[in-house]
């Protein structure tokens, strides 16, 4: 049985992209300072911000995805893997499937809350993330809020990420004019 499919431009698919690649950029110096010269995570922002300027959907996304997850399964800082698990999102974002599925959230979500959660790792304060979270909503574009609106709630896990999977998502989904 599968999911209905959903309304998805390209032009929408690519300011989401936009979007979710400042997020991560917010991340990326938590990156930089524990893995020096690692352009891995670097690399996934610029090839999504690329095919969101107009460029093509091509192999390098995927690519440098996997490259940006490979760096963040390779580092023993835990603030720094969160940023580059921001990067992964962002590149994910440009992958995200026009069906009706649950899933697909962590697509348009995934940029801002690891870029929130890096913050929080790096200072130790909660604050940090909230800090992120209200930075990326201040920017979002309203065509993500009415991409957000298209899919059934996510589903976040009950741990941290979780929580601010579920607080990325909620402010999204709330209107601009409510």
């Amino acid at each position: 049985m599968g999911h209905q499919e959903i309304p998805l431009a390209l032009g929408e698919l690519r300011q989401l992209s936009l979007w979710t690649a400042d997020c991560a950029e917010q991340a990326l110096p938590i990156f930089e300072a524990a893995a020096p010269g690692d352009r891995r995570a670097r690399d996934a922002i610029e090839v999504v911000r690329e095919f969101g300027a107009g460029g093509k959907r091509t192999k390098a996304i995927r690519t440098a995805a996997w490259a940006a997850l490979k760096a963040a399964g390779e580092l023993t800082d835990p603030a720094a893997e969160a940023a580059a698990r921001a990067a992964v999102g962002t590149a994910g974002s440009a992958y995200l499937h026009p069906f009706a599925a649950a899933t697909q959230v962590k697509h348009i979500v995934a940029s801002a809350q690891y870029a929130a959660y890096a913050h929080e790792l790096s200072t130790g304060d909660p604050a940090a993330a909230d800090a992120v979270i209200r930075w990326a909503i201040d920017r979002v574009p309203e065509v993500v809020r009415d991409v957000i609106a298209r899919y059934p709630d996510g589903t976040p896990g009950r741990s941290r990420l979780g929580d601010l999977h579920r607080r990325v998502e909620a402010e999204l989904r709330r209107s601009l004019t409510s």
